[in-house]
């Protein structure tokens, strides 16, 4: 098939897909900086420009006449072609197979790539993933008596080329996260896992030795082979900045089961606490004058605490962009908020600078 012979996608059928939405279709012809595909009643789609620079490693191993995945990123561009992505597709591709793998428990052996203080650096799949250092097993736990860090990174890269068993345990596409455990594949069989799991209810409070602390929760070790993790957003009722500030290995804590899924605990520490917003709920309500401190600054505006554990958003738009926001506000420092909305029973609050 040559350029000429490529029909633009029909109106009625592009409405069949949207964007997001990760198609398949039939490579139609391969240009010097251009690939169409023939997406049936949806038409033709293209990958060009930025997209297919950012593939052009696949791109070489693809012939014409195979059945491609793409990802659409405009649904009808102004020549009528449905504008595709390789790449994005091939990525969603892998974070559905991780989530899958996560569900099925799924095993591999994988080589491990790098070392660094905190763990092992893995590839699967063309992605790197992370295994801290507390997620080995006891035989490749580096276990230096004086915590020496450069001693543990010296240990931990006699790892590397080594192939080993493990287990995606957290996969967070937005922020490019797959996190990996080497432990989760000991302690029996899946079927005497499940039988200790049926031990766990939700709303139970449990006690257990705390295995590992990394940048998005703390592992919490309740008997041989189970073991749960708060996540970042349930250690306290305050903003968590670093977790570790919070609990480190061999502490013994209490904690609160607030899920049992897919072989999976998931725990609370700030559920055994007195919830700072029922108390607030009583003192305050839209229309309030406040004073408060601001905490952290997003991309939505800046968090600001009124009281320890409730804390409300400044939307950037009262400042008209993030420049002038950061130039009125400083990290830190207090000033007086008029509160807009206040839902102790969503724990939401938002406010506006009174200038």
């Amino acid at each position: 098939m040559t350029t000429t012979e490529i029909v633009a996608p029909y109106a009625e059928g592009a409405t069949f897909f949207k964007e997001e939405d990760v198609v398949e279709g039939v490579v139609a012809a391969i240009e010097k900086a251009a690939l169409y595909v023939d997406l049936g009643v949806a038409g033709t789609g293209i990958i060009y420009g930025i997209e297919f620079m950012n593939a052009r490693d696949i791109i070489k191993r693809i012939s014409i006449g195979d059945t491609i995945s793409a990802k659409i990123v405009m649904r009808e561009n102004a020549d009528g072609y449905v504008e595709l992505s390789l790449k994005e597709a091939r990525q969603a591709l892998m974070w559905n197979d991780a989530e899958l793998a996560i569900k099925d428990k799924r095993v591999m052996d994988l080589i491990v790539k790098d070392a660094n203080k905190g763990g092992l650096i893995i590839e699967w799949q063309g992605m790197s993933g992370f295994l801290p250092a507390s997620q080995l097993k006891e035989e490749n736990y580096p276990r230096i008596e004086d915590g020496d860090k450069d001693k543990i990174m010296r240990e931990l890269k006699k790892l590397i080329g080594k192939r080993i068993s493990v287990s995606i345990i957290s996969a967070i596409p937005k922020e490019g996260k797959l996190i990996f455990s080497e432990k989760d594949n000991g302690g029996g069989t899946k079927e005497t896992k499940e039988l200790a799991l049926g031990n766990y209810l939700v709303g139970e409070d449990v006690e257990g030795t705390v295995t590992g602390v990394v940048d998005f929760g703390i592992f919490i070790k309740l008997e041989d082979g189970v073991e749960g993790l708060v996540h970042k957003s349930e250690i306290d009722w305050g903003l968590v900045e670093d977790t570790k500030a919070h609990a480190k290995v061999g502490d013994k804590v209490r904690a609160k089961i607030i899920e049992v899924k897919d072989g999976k605990i998931s725990l609370s520490l700030k559920a055994l606490k007195e919830n700072p917003w029922k108390e607030a709920s009583k003192k305050y309500k839209k229309g309030d004058a406040v004073e408060g401190v601001v905490i952290k600054f997003n991309k939505h505006g800046a968090l600001v605490s009124i009281e320890e554990g409730v804390a409300g958003l400044v939307h950037v738009s009262d400042f008209g962009d993030e420049a002038k926001l950061r130039e009125a506000l400083s990290l830190g420092k207090i000033y007086k908020f008029t509160i807009t909305l206040f839902d102790a029973n969503e724990e939401r609050m938002t406010l506006s600078y009174s200038k």
